[in-house]
């Protein structure tokens, strides 16, 4: 049981970011999409849950707490956590409690899985700020809690919308004005 993808590619200098927005598949593209070149690795999973080595099937039973997340290996010296925590407010509707879209259950919360007191710290003062910006007349119910545990998602899920360019999840595009 670990809290980091045992696949995840790092460096001695890496960092790891762990964000549930909805559909794992669309939050992994639009994050490779906005920051190609500058993320080294990404991995989807479950984060969380009540069960060791959870698959997708029993994930969407609702009854594992598992949230579909994706892991983000980065070096901070071509891009920061707090400009990663800010894109991930600005990809789904942080409002929306158990769901984004057509998805439903407690695997599609919005969450941000913490790997240090640092990234809880820059992750609250960005919900704050993303609050008062972007979603000024709706609370943001995303949760900010410790990373406990993560399994990697099945093969065919890893970058799946690469695999399958006719993919599309249409919960996840970039907020331009606030809601």
């Amino acid at each position: 049981m670990s809290a980091i993808s045992k696949t995840l590619k790092t460096t001695p200098t890496s960092e790891v970011i762990s964000v549930a927005a909805g559909c794992f598949w669309g939050v992994e593209h639009i994050y490779n999409k906005q920051f190609n070149g500058k993320i080294l690795d990404t991995k989807v999973g479950y984060a969380n849950g009540d069960l060791e080595n959870p698959d997708y099937k029993t994930v969407c039973t609702n009854t594992t707490n598992h949230a579909e997340t994706l892991q983000i290996s980065y070096e901070p010296t071509k891009v920061s956590y707090k400009s990663l925590v800010d894109f991930f407010f600005l990809i789904h509707d942080p409002t929306q409690l158990n769901y984004q879209g057509p998805n439903v259950g407690t695997q599609y919360r919005s969450a941000i899985f913490t790997h240090s007191q640092e990234q809880d710290k820059i992750a609250r003062e960005s919900l704050q700020e993303a609050q008062k910006k972007w979603y000024p007349n709706d609370k943001i119910v995303t949760v900010i809690e410790p990373i406990k545990t993560f399994w990697d998602a099945e093969e065919y899920h890893q970058l799946y919308t690469v695999k399958n360019p006719t993919a599309h999840c249409a919960a996840h595009s970039i907020r331009t004005t606030p809601k």
